[in-house]
């Protein structure tokens, strides 16, 4: 692969499935980081700092805002979530793909510094649907629950400004196509030019 990488962001309502597809992904296609968001909320069951999320407190945050360190930040349910400058251009500029996971405002947020960002939503095929993977999990209370659906409709109405759209009704389907907007980007020809230009040499 040639050139610099690409940043991608998903974006999804909470239990609609973004976990299960970022780490599929991580298991069949190469050079792609998954950008990893600092936040000031408490680690949940089973998270672990510097993988799930770079867990700090709020002085810590404001410092980072004040410097610049983030490319966007925002605040959700009284906690906040930032994502963190410096490593991802350090990232795109040795041509590994980036991959965000962040809410439809911090999407928007770095298409305008990154025009190039390609912006992926990931849809519930129904508000019953996710109603019943958000059960399912076992995370969160009935209130909790209330609470995200009426985040979700907020959150899918911005689908209109995403570059892809794909409906999570059958796992399997929704992955292949998922994955596939990766490889596809991978053989854009600024990705290609110097692989190209030597092969086009061998004439």
């Amino acid at each position: 692969m040639d050139g610099k990488g690409h940043i991608f962001v998903l974006s999804a309502p909470s239990g609609a499935g973004k976990s299960t597809f970022i780490h599929r992904l991580s298991e069949e296609l190469g050079r792609i980081s998954f950008s990893v968001s600092h936040t000031t909320r408490p680690p949940r069951k089973g998270e672990i700092d510097g993988r799930d999320y770079f867990f700090i407190d709020d002085g810590t945050f404001d410092r980072m805002v004040a410097e610049g360190g983030f490319i966007e930040w925002i605040q959700v349910y009284e906690r906040r979530y930032g994502t963190g400058k410096a490593w991802i251009q350090k990232q795109v500029d040795k041509g590994i793909d980036v991959l965000l996971d962040l809410e439809t405002v911090g999407a928007q947020k770095v298409k305008e510094l990154y025009t190039d960002t390609k912006l992926i939503f990931l849809m519930p095929p129904s508000a019953e649907a996710l109603t019943a993977r958000l059960r399912g999990r076992g995370k969160d209370t009935e209130e909790q629950i209330s609470m995200r659906l009426s985040h979700a409709r907020h959150e899918m109405e911005e689908w209109v400004k995403y570059d892809y759209l794909v409906l999570n009704d059958d796992f399997e389907s929704a992955f292949q196509k998922f994955k596939a907007i990766f490889v596809s980007a991978r053989a854009l020809r600024d990705r290609m030019t110097d692989i190209a230009r030597k092969a086009l040499d061998t004439f």
